[in-house]
């Protein structure tokens, strides 16, 4: 169990917005906390359920985005960039926030929005979302290692949920998984004896990476956005 944290940093986490438009919110009692308006300063933990009120956003934008590696998702520290940097001086874009994370060594698909409903029901493992990784290991990928990543791996005493496991080529595999631990797919590989080399998104739900290139991003709109929507209950 981890130590409850103030709450700007856990909507900061969650991809709601950076932690000082978490405190104007906050101020301005957009935010809620199991139901119940937050206060400045205060701690929540992991199990508490933050959302913002549907007055508190405008105009809802949803984009697909690829991070590149050595870039941060959130928080970056000093000399480090994230992804809200990248889109305000590339594009100008400043009202969205990452849904998630990808450590700084790996790349792929980010879902950016502001749109605060989506956080719960997608990051929230007990729905179930699927995130489909490209992954390649440093040496012979074996069906010792396909057996195990796809019924489970004991990562120090938490024993992965089954995941869907393809070979691409020698060294690379596509893998399905529901949840999402910290560095839980290079974890993964170096309890079976494989180091991750390269590590890259490619979709989650029913949107993908597609040809998006490093640092490039599309609108989620149409269709794909209303299956989205629906695939995460949000009416």
């Amino acid at each position: 169990m981890t130590e409850p944290i103030r709450i700007n940093k856990r909507m900061a986490d969650l991809g709601l917005c950076s932690r000082r438009e978490a405190d104007s919110l906050i101020e301005e009692g957009q935010v809620m906390v199991n139901g119940k308006k937050a206060t400045l300063g205060q701690k929540v933990s992991e199990s508490d359920v933050v959302t913002l009120k549907s007055d508190s956003i405008k105009t809802k934008s949803y984009l697909a985005y690829y991070k590149g590696r050595g870039i941060i998702t959130h928080s970056p520290g000093e000399g480090e960039t994230d992804i809200a940097m990248r889109m305000e001086k590339d594009y100008k874009i400043t009202n969205v926030y990452p849904l998630g994370r990808l450590d700084k060594d790996s790349e792929g698909l980010i879902l950016l929005t502001n749109d605060g409903r989506m956080t719960a029901p997608l990051l929230d493992e007990q729905h179930g979302i699927e995130k489909v990784y490209e992954v390649e290991v440093d040496k012979p990928v074996t069906g010792f290692l396909l057996r195990h990543l796809e019924t489970g791996v004991n990562i120090e005493g938490y024993v992965t949920k089954p995941a869907k496991v393809k070979q691409k080529s020698p060294k690379r595999f596509i893998l399905t998984i529901t949840e999402g631990k910290k560095h839980q797919i290079r974890r993964m590989c170096i309890a079976l004896g494989f180091q991750v080399q390269i590590l890259k998104r490619i979709q989650i739900a029913n949107i993908t990476l597609g040809e998006l290139k490093p640092n490039q991003y599309r609108k989620i709109a149409g269709d794909e956005l209303h299956t989205l929507l629906t695939t995460l209950n949000i009416k």
